[in-house]
């Protein structure tokens, strides 16, 4: 007999005929002139420019995982986080202000103070010195106030910012979340929201700081001499089409860096919570490999990104150094001429290298935001998801829980659910049971309203249950799955989450009913004690009595049980039965049963085969039957 272990890989897909994940035009080449290195890199940063393009447009409207939002949303959306500080942000503006024209009144005034040394054509030279120092001053105190201005600034954008990204993330449908890639949202909430946070707290403060010098300084140079001013700022401009060049390929070249961190961030996430499957089946190279082929791609598209920024500074470095020269030769033959004086000369020097600075700090700002803006574009990309429900005004008149005629494809034209109907009364106890694959767990997420039907109807007391709002849905029915989530704050903050503003008596009542007061009041801090990921460690079974109590309080009328102790060990799960026997009391419930046992004790027993109820009756009535639960049952006890 084949050994399944030793043969188990050849199962999987053959890769070696793949095209490779960096095609050979973006290999350098190794031996070559000058001239062919040259020409090479310009071919490949064409490839990369093209490879960039084609990932952004895919991303605009994917067939599946997360889209990416355009420019114009980026731009409404930091418009309109602006538009909101009005006040602060005029506040900003005129701090700055004050602060860069004082700056700029320096130069001037030591130009007069070289006239006044040269040819006393100028001020006492006491009297400039004072002026000096008490214009430094005042420039100290506005750049101090600025400065705090823009940092609260910045913090009230931050905080905006990440309350939106937040609300945006939980009102996300679960169906999305789940069909998407997992590491492609992990990247987003994690890189992406931290780099759309730096940019909004300094680069949208200091860009607006920079571009205000800028302006100030080209206007002060214009003041001080339109001879001296205009050579330097066309000097300037010449780095105007490396600065439009990149705006243009920038924003697509970070949105495709991004989604190569995802692209890694998916595989490294399987391959961990596989770990144990790649190892049994001698499959822990493949993805070692596919790793590898990840960050390769990776690499090309942050070496377009780099190319992007080297191009550019090129650019820039000849328009920042060039002005320099051209001042003084010009400043040279006009003071030759009488068209200036050595006044202007010295301040439209120091206005030269006052400006560089700035617009070396603008342009690396707008980098900075460019980064950002990628970033803004994934994170808001996950905005335009569009909601999988509206929910309506009309509340449940009664309890009882009816699914009609209910079909269901998770792909377009391949339906698996075909036509079920089901009606629970108040209070019944019904098991799903059926093989794997049949559609048991689908058809709890419909009754549960995570999904909309295809066709048909799920309804509680008359009404649809994705139209209800989310809040009224949870206190009507309630998913219990095999996950269960302890969230970082206090016992009691777990507990109140499914019903805010939940009495200290009313947790007590919730745990008690649950088995876990006992222990809870155990603890450091009692119903105070800190929980979650870095705090006090609760066991599988501990943590999963929190999660009952939280249901306990929201208290729903129906539960959809998909075998919520599967994944527990048998010794735990035991341990959990009378808690699970509590919160049942009382309650209408669906058991999707993975473990036969659990369906005996229901009132009834729907066993689903290929989407389709075949059977429905109890248990001794469909033992008796002797169809297709009759052989479930003989082989789960055999």
């Amino acid at each position: 007999m084949t050994d399944l272990l030793q043969t188990s890989p050849d199962t999987w897909r053959d890769r070696t005929t793949d095209p490779p994940v960096v095609p050979p035009e973006l290999v350098p080449p190794t031996d070559a002139s000058r001239r062919e290195r040259v020409h090479a890199f310009w071919q490949r940063h064409d490839v990369r420019r093209q490879r960039a393009e084609d990932v952004y447009s895919a991303s605009r409207n994917p067939e599946r995982g997360w889209p990416v939002a355009g420019n114009r949303e980026v731009l409404a959306f930091f418009r309109d986080l602006l538009s909101r500080r009005r006040k602060a942000f005029a506040v900003l503006v005129v701090l700055n202000a004050l602060a860069a024209v004082a700056g700029l009144v320096v130069p001037r005034l030591l130009g007069e103070l070289v006239n006044t040394t040269v040819d006393g054509t100028g001020r006492p030279l006491g009297q400039l010195a004072l002026v000096i120092i008490a214009v430094v001053l005042a420039q100290a105190g506005f750049t101090f106030l600025a400065q705090r201005t823009s940092t609260i600034f910045g913090q009230d954008l931050l905080s905006t910012a990440r309350e939106f990204i937040v609300r945006t993330i939980l009102r996300l449908p679960l169906g999305a979340v789940e069909s998407a890639s997992t590491g492609d949202l992990v990247t987003r909430v994690t890189r992406d929201v931290g780099t759309m946070s730096r940019s909004v707290q300094y680069g949208v403060p200091m860009a607006i700081i920079s571009l205000l010098t800028v302006v100030l300084s080209i206007v002060a140079m214009l003041l001080n001499s339109v001879v001296l001013a205009v050579p330097a700022l066309l000097t300037f401009a010449t780095s105007s089409w490396a600065v439009r060049t990149y705006l243009r390929r920038a924003p697509k070249a970070y949105i495709t860096e991004g989604a190569t961190y995802s692209r890694i961030n998916t595989t490294l996430t399987e391959t961990v919570e596989g770990a144990r499957t790649l190892e049994s089946l001698g499959l822990s190279g493949v993805r070692v490999r596919a790793g590898d082929a990840d960050i390769e791609v990776s690499a090309q598209a942050e070496r377009y990104t780099m190319s992007l920024r080297n191009i550019l500074f090129a650019a820039l470095n000849f328009a920042f150094q060039t002005p320099r020269v051209i001042t003084l030769l010009v400043g040279a033959y006009a003071y030759s001429q009488g068209w200036v004086d050595l006044g202007q000369i010295t301040a439209a020097v120091l206005y030269v290298e006052a400006l560089a600075d700035p617009l070396d700090r603008l342009i690396s700002e707008i980098d900075r935001l460019q980064v950002g803006a990628a970033s803004t574009s994934r994170l808001l990309g996950i905005a335009e998801v569009r909601p999988d429900r509206t929910p309506g005004e009309r509340l449940p008149d009664g309890i009882e829980l009816v699914g009609e005629d209910l079909r269901f494809a998770y792909r377009e034209g391949h339906d698996v659910l075909h036509g079920v109907d089901l009606r629970l009364g108040a209070g019944e106890r019904l098991a799903i049971v059926g093989p794997s694959g049949s559609g048991k767990s689908t058809l709890g997420r419909l009754l549960s309203g995570i999904n909309r039907p295809r066709t048909g109807s799920a309804s509680v007391g008359g009404v649809e249950l994705v139209d209800l709002p989310l809040e009224v849905l949870r206190t009507e029915v309630a998913l219990v799955t095999q996950e269960h989530h302890v969230f970082i704050g206090s016992v009691r903050d777990n507990i109140v989450l499914a019903r805010e503003g939940s009495d200290d008596d009313a947790v007590r009542e919730a745990l008690s009913a649950v088995g876990s007061l006992l222990w809870v009041e155990r603890l450091p801090q009692g119903l105070d004690t800190m929980i979650g990921s870095g705090r006090y460690a609760l066991t599988p079974a501990q943590a999963q009595q929190v999660a009952l109590a939280r249901l306990i309080i929201a208290d729903p009328h129906t539960l959809v049980l998909d075998e919520a102790t599967s994944l527990i060990d048998p010794r735990t799960a035991r341990t959990l039965e009378g808690s699970m026997n509590n919160l049942l009391a009382g309650r209408t419930v669906v058991a999707i049963a993975h473990r036969l046992h659990t369906a005996h004790d229901a009132d009834r027993i729907a066993v689903v085969i290929d989407g389709r109820i075949v059977e429905l009756g109890s248990h001794h009535e469909l033992v008796e039957l002797d169809g297709e639960y009759a052989a479930l049952w003989r082989a789960w006890t055999s």
